[in-house]
């Protein structure tokens, strides 16, 4: 791999160089070589801030609200600080869900209530009712 260490000696401009011709004039070889430069790492910032970035996304999410509290900065005063503020955010972000709850089953209890009322209000007759519900009429 004489011409892989020139070509690093170079850098990646070198490298993408090389890529965009191969592409030009044989694109299978422009793929070969896209696909070696990801896999060895020489595109560092394809393989590992991408990566990584994506990465720490899914995580937070897979492991939940508590994937941050693990990591320690050094710093105990700060470290509990952030664990008690965070904890406290978590407790009153449920405590506000709850009352979002209530307050859903508050509107559709008042929603069900006057639909009640105004059916009691206004009964539709029997004999209406099956004149409407006949085939005939």
């Amino acid at each position: 791999m004489e011409l892989a260490r020139k070509l690093d000696e170079h850098g990646k401009p070198a490298w993408i160089t090389v890529m965009v011709l191969s592409f030009i004039l044989f694109w299978p070889a422009g793929l070969a070589i896209l696909f070696y430069l990801i896999w060895s790492g020489r595109m560092r910032c394809w393989k590992n801030s991408y990566r990584s970035h994506w990465h720490n996304k899914r995580s937070r999410h897979a492991h939940g609200h508590h994937a941050h509290h693990s990591a320690s900065t050094g710093n105990s005063a700060f470290d509990e600080y952030r664990e008690e503020t965070l904890r406290r955010l978590e407790d009153e972000q449920g405590e506000f869900e709850n009352f979002l709850d209530r307050l859903r089953q508050a509107k559709d209890k008042s929603e069900f209530d006057q639909f009640m009322q105004d059916r009691k209000d206004n009964p539709r007759p029997a004999d209406d009712q099956a004149a409407t519900d006949s085939p005939g009429a």
